[in-house]
């Protein structure tokens, strides 16, 4: 079998009833359908180029456990989920269950972040209660009477920010905003408000899970040598990388499988061996876990987000 060395996944595109048909400038064909997420680690997602070209991230993570997957490879699956998401209406008001509540179906929780790409003045995103003592029954009566949102505690976000949402945190997206997601691979959620659209609502589920007080918020950056850490929690490290022309980064992080997602600029990524992989704008670079050198070179200035493990 060849060797895994990096390589880079088509985004798989997502019709959202809250989504838009104008993706620019992340992307530049106008599609037929509202597209809400652009999944760009999703198990779906074909490798571009390469000996693998066609191949699903399923069948690699199913083929290559220990290459790629390393120190997660126990989940059977890659471990990070990453998307764009292109709100144009409000998502609906939900909560994720955390892990010990997700074994019940089979799957991870599903702890995320989002950075924010793109926000119009005045945006928001739900986090959460204001008063973090409400109670269950309070929430209940207020979805019942179409006031939840009174409820939220509304956070303002604008281009830059990294906000922090744990399992089990009430919240919500509005329009406005542009964002980058990484997450635990998991699509469980429960919705508990929608706004009237005709979807399943899982009103019990929710509320069950749903913690009136979490860690979720915006986080702080941090300086590192070379990068800027926008979080580090229990699932991921997310990192913004800035490059000026024909400067250089080692990314590997050997045991730990990562992602690499070009925002602006030209870069590529070479490998041991000399293997060289251009990243493309608003596509996913998968490092494998078993890489153990993983060069950034930014062929003009560019930024870079990392995800990893």
């Amino acid at each position: 079998m060849p060797s895994l060395n990096p390589f880079r996944l088509k985004p798989s595109l997502v019709a959202r009833i809250w989504g838009r048909t104008n993706l620019a400038p992340w992307y530049t064909d106008r599609p037929v359908e509202k597209i809400g997420e652009s999944w760009l680690t999703g198990e779906q997602c074909t490798v571009e180029g390469g000996p693998f070209a066609g191949q699903t991230l399923r069948e690699l993570s199913a083929a290559y456990p220990e290459e790629l997957l390393g120190e997660s490879k126990a989940l059977g699956e890659f471990p990070l989920l990453l998307k764009l998401l292109f709100p144009d209406d409000k998502l609906s008001v939900q909560v994720h269950p955390n892990d010990e509540q997700a074994a019940k179906r089979n799957s991870q929780g599903k702890t995320e972040c989002w950075y924010v790409l793109d926000a119009e003045p005045g945006a928001t995103v739900a986090l959460g209660f204001k008063d973090p003592k409400v109670a269950v029954e309070q929430v209940r009566e207020a979805i019942k009477q179409e006031r939840l949102e009174d409820l939220l505690h509304f956070e303002p976000v604008s281009v830059g920010d990294l906000v922090y949402v744990d399992a089990n945190t009430v919240h919500a997206i509005g329009p406005g905003v542009t964002l980058l997601e990484v997450q635990q691979t998991s699509d469980i959620t429960y919705r508990l408000y929608d706004y009237g659209r005709p979807r399943e609502l899982h009103l019990e589920e929710g509320l069950a899970v749903m913690k009136a007080a979490t860690a979720a918020g915006k986080r702080a950056p941090v300086q590192k040598n070379g990068f800027t850490r926008l979080v580090e929690e229990r699932y991921f490290s997310v990192d913004r990388v800035e490059l000026a022309a024909g400067a250089m980064l080692d990314v590997a992080a050997p045991g730990k499988p990562q992602c690499l997602v070009l925002l602006s600029g030209e870069a590529t990524l070479t490998s041991e061996g000399g293997d060289t992989l251009e990243l493309t704008p608003a596509s996913a670079v998968v490092i494998p876990a078993a890489t153990k050198q993983a060069v950034l070179k930014a062929g003009s200035d560019c930024v870079v987000v990392r995800a990893i493990v």
